[in-house]
């Protein structure tokens, strides 16, 4: 039998997807909702990142539910970044849905559905109830171990304390899993969730911080609590009225949100849902939680949906609806009109429009850094001055395409920091969209189906 290498087993805990924007932390803003210069992966574009701070505000205060912003500025100028940057600073309470324009005509559902699934995905449910637990300080687990094999099950006994009682509990075979599963010690606080029989470790006592000399940064100490051991404590969990929507409308229940197949959702159950959540609102067991719904390529959008978002967004449950375009003035899908961003007038009346800006060269720069620490790539001055100006001639995107290509073409020669060179051998490697129109307009004669266009369509494409 071959013998196991330890040497190459890998942590892929720790395995991370390096994405277009995972460098994003935030909005970049002070206290004062000032956006400073390169801050949380943001850089430049000032006054669209004040204007979406001040938006973030409304949002975090509860007073711009049913409203919508509008993002428009050219290709690669950071509207999707502003857009994750809004996600990242909300925090994992609030619901944040994302969606392309071009999805819906690909999924196997109507337009309006996946929208309503899309606006329904992006409101949170904050819904609290009320549980008995027990909680205390582990003075002792005993388990007792069956001495033949195949006989019964574990058994053992769990000693618990607070400041004015010490309880003993029996343990069956499910409890005794669970508290393996969670490592639980004598001297460690734990909850148990009568009604499921959930262990939750809350911390260690105190009273045990001397039983070790080193500890974790991970171990958080508190005070042995007092009272009875069965207390009533207030539970609260964050659902969407989609997850909702789901495990009523399916026959599997909550497995439905796994299968990934949730199909289209009838109106009556939606209808009755909401009802249900009404009434826990009136009674005070729940709270809606506008969250954010970011649909890319707006555009791409046809007056159907258009019309529709017009409607949903006069619902009272509607989230916070920011759409991006990258397009002028141009045709509305499904019409024969033109409109600013291609997006109907009714509904551009609607929106709060956040233009962005260019980058200036020495925002490239810092983007390109920025992106370079994040790939973990280290370059030359002299090749970041180089790649700033290719970002500067051709665009920022295709300046960022090259980092990972130049530092695959650094570790072919054996080198550790990425020299010009790199930068001007994957430069000629892989064409640019000025240098492929380029290209395309000398050689299209030789190119299948190919039709030549008239003077101004071709400086369109080189501009």
């Amino acid at each position: 039998m071959a013998e196991l290498k330890l040497s190459e087993s890998r942590d892929l805990t720790r395995i991370e997807r390096i994405g277009a924007h995972s460098h994003i932390r935030g909005l970049g803003l002070d206290s004062a909702l000032e956006a400073r210069d390169v801050s949380e992966g943001m850089v430049g574009q000032t006054s669209a990142r004040k204007a979406a701070g001040v938006i973030l505000q409304m949002i975090k205060e509860g007073k711009i539910a049913g409203r919508a912003v509008l993002l428009a500025g050219q290709p690669g100028t950071g509207k999707t970044a502003i857009a994750m940057g809004m996600a990242k600073s909300l925090g994992l309470e609030t619901p944040f849905a994302m969606l392309a324009g071009s999805e819906l005509f690909s999924l196997e559902m109507s337009k309006t559905e996946a929208l309503m699934q899309a606006f329904r995905k992006a409101i949170g449910v904050r819904i609290k109830e009320e549980t008995e637990v027990i909680e205390g300080e582990v003075v002792e687990v005993q388990i007792d171990r069956p001495a033949v094999a195949g006989a019964a099950s574990k058994t053992g006994k769990l000693t618990l304390k607070t400041t004015e009682m010490e309880t003993v509990y029996d343990l069956g075979a499910k409890m005794i899993e669970a508290l393996g599963k969670e490592k639980v010690q004598s001297g460690d606080v734990i909850a148990i969730d009568k009604a499921s029989g959930k262990i939750t470790k809350l911390g260690r006592s105190f009273s045990r911080s001397r039983d070790y000399d080193a500890m974790g940064p991970h171990i958080k100490f508190m005070q042995c609590p007092d009272g009875e051991l069965q207390k009533r404590k207030e539970v609260v969990h964050c659902v969407t009225l989609h997850e909702i929507d789901v495990i009523n409308s399916r026959t599997q229940g909550f497995l439905a949100l796994f299968t990934g197949d949730t199909g289209e959702i009838r109106s009556e159950v939606r209808e009755q849902i909401d009802t249900k959540v009404a009434e826990w609102r009136e009674e005070g067991k729940a709270e809606i939680v506008p969250g954010v719904l970011f649909i890319d390529e707006v555009h791409m959008l046809d007056i159907e949906c258009f019309s529709f978002l017009n409607r949903a967004l006069e619902n009272e449950m509607a989230p916070i609806l920011v759409v991006a375009t990258n397009r002028g003035i141009t045709t509305i899908r499904g019409t024969n009109y033109k409109s600013p961003h291609g997006i109907p007038i009714d509904l551009l009346d609607r929106l709060l429009i956040i233009t962005t800006q260019p980058y200036t060269e020495d925002e490239i720069r810092k983007i390109l850094e920025i992106r370079c620490q994040e790939e973990e790539v280290e370059m030359s001055e002299e090749a970041k001055h180089l790649l700033t100006k290719i970002g500067v001639d051709a665009s920022l995107r295709y300046a960022i395409h090259l980092i990972t290509a130049s530092a695959l073409a650094c570790q072919k020669r054996k080198g550790n920091i990425v020299e010009m060179e790199d930068i001007n051998r994957v430069y000629h490697l892989f064409l640019d969209v000025k240098r492929s129109t380029q290209y395309l307009m000398e050689y299209q004669s030789q190119y299948m189906f190919s039709e030549e266009g008239d003077e101004d369509d071709t400086n369109a494409m080189q501009s």
